[in-house]
């Protein structure tokens, strides 16, 4: 890391502050940010990754293949890329997968919430709060916290690889339900481990309320998914804050995608603005949802809703590993194996959307299949290309109390803010070097 400053007259108007590579976060890219007479100009998240394309992939396969391909889409959220497609596509099908089989998919997605945001919690935003430059540099002076996030971690890959197939890539997710569900004996085989890991991430809630958080607190739209009766996983409409009630159907009307030139990532905007979406945005639109045992120890830590500090959203992350170790205990509790492990098929031309929770944030997938049940459009928009625009909007905000600071120490800053939100850019298409350029 280094400032670099012009030697004639006219290059000394501008000073630059390079971050080769933000540290910590999943992709890669740029951050460039123009200050003029103290102010800050203007902020770009530069996402410069090619397009990876998966929806043109889609084009012309057949929907049975479809849950295989999304889920190369992101080696840690492949559960919600597998989610979201089949309950569009069983939407256009007509299909309704009730009972065990949805609850298995609850389970799965448990898993899947549990490993992501234990792997954010412990080594990916924690070594920021405890002045550390990695996951490994911490674990050095606390072992035991580091092995406690692993271990937490790993109970929530084995949910995955049993009713996936693998903790990467699951390849037992199809339209309809699972190519195999476990019998009542194997799902108990995790208890042990769960109930160790429900009391390991009760400690954990306490540990991340205890860090040391800047003042921050920006005016947040959020969205996410509202149940009637749920924490949201697969269902619900959408809500947007104290807006509007938004069906799923009408994604497209009042979420919309637009190219800025900087970045080779669309970024989403609701009617025109940013809007926030992940656990902060689904903690403070369903805390309602949460089982006794859940708010008790929010309660208990004293964190007053609604968290408007981006830098809560480690607290966030907590919060619902502990629900989704409590949502894995009752499902197992109640378990009782399907009779099939998917529902028949009857293909039928049509277009359906879906949106399901992945660990970021709402992630949207539209689809239109052929008669012969070929997809013929897709269309996919994942949290992190929602949450871009708010992500440049919290650094505009978060920037002026950093510019009097050395070039090194304003750009860890703003790594911290971005991290806040667990970018997974390989989903958006990528990200991860800082330019700050003063005019003097």
């Amino acid at each position: 890391m280094k400032g670099q400053e012009g030697n004639n007259p006219e290059e000394a108007k501008t000073r630059t502050i390079a971050v080769g590579a933000i540290a910590r976060v999943e992709g890669e890219g740029a951050l460039r940010v123009t200050v003029k007479d103290g102010a800050v100009q203007d902020v770009e998240l530069r996402i410069f990754e090619p397009p990876r394309f998966f929806e043109a992939f889609l084009q012309g396969r057949h929907y049975h293949e479809v849950p295989d391909i999304v889920a190369r889409i992101c080696g840690i959220c492949p559960v919600a890329y597998q989610m979201s497609a089949v309950h569009a596509i069983e939407r256009i099908f007509g299909l309704h997968v009730e009972g065990s089989l949805r609850e298995l998919r609850r389970l799965i997605y448990c898993g899947e919430w549990i490993e992501s945001h234990a792997l954010h919690v412990y080594m990916l935003q924690a070594p920021d709060f405890l002045g550390y430059e990695s996951g490994i540099a911490m674990a050095k002076d606390h072992a035991g916290v580091v092995t406690r996030g692993l271990r937490i971690k790993k109970a929530g890959n084995a949910i995955m690889t049993l009713l996936g197939g693998r903790s990467v890539h699951p390849v037992s997710v199809k339209v309809g339900g699972f190519s195999r569900v476990p019998r009542r004996r194997e799902l108990d085989n995790l208890k042990d481990e769960l109930l160790w890991a429900r009391d390991a991430v009760v400690e954990t809630v306490r540990w991340v309320t205890a860090f040391d958080y800047p003042e921050f607190a920006p005016d947040y739209t959020c969205v996410a998914l509202r149940h009637p009766d749920e924490y949201p996983f697969n269902e619900g409409r959408i809500a947007a804050g104290n807006g509007p009630d938004i069906s799923v159907d009408a994604f497209e009307q009042h979420f919309t995608e637009h190219q800025v030139p900087y970045s080779n990532a669309l970024q989403c905007a609701l009617q025109g603005a940013p809007y926030l979406v992940g656990p902060l945005a689904r903690i403070n639109l369903n805390h309602d949802r949460l089982p006794p045992p859940v708010t008790q120890v929010l309660a208990d830590t004293g964190v007053s809703l609604p968290l408007r500090n981006p830098f809560h959203g480690i607290v966030a992350r907590s919060i619902e590993m502990l629900y989704a170790l409590e949502e894995s205990l009752r499902v197992i509790e109640r378990y009782e194996p399907p009779s099939e492990p998917s529902l028949p098929v009857t293909v039928r031309a049509g277009t359906g959307m879906a949106c399901t929770e992945a660990p970021r944030g709402i992630l949207y997938h539209r689809y239109r299949v052929d008669g012969d049940g070929i997809i013929r459009e897709a269309k996919i928009v994942p949290p992190t290309s929602q949450n871009q625009g708010r992500i440049e909007e919290d650094l505009r905000l978060f920037l002026p109390r950093v510019l009097n600071r050395s070039n090194e120490e304003a750009s860890l800053a703003c790594e911290r803010v971005i991290r806040c939100y667990d970018p997974c850019i390989s989903c958006a298409t990528h990200f991860l070097k800082l330019e700050i350029q003063r005019d003097q």
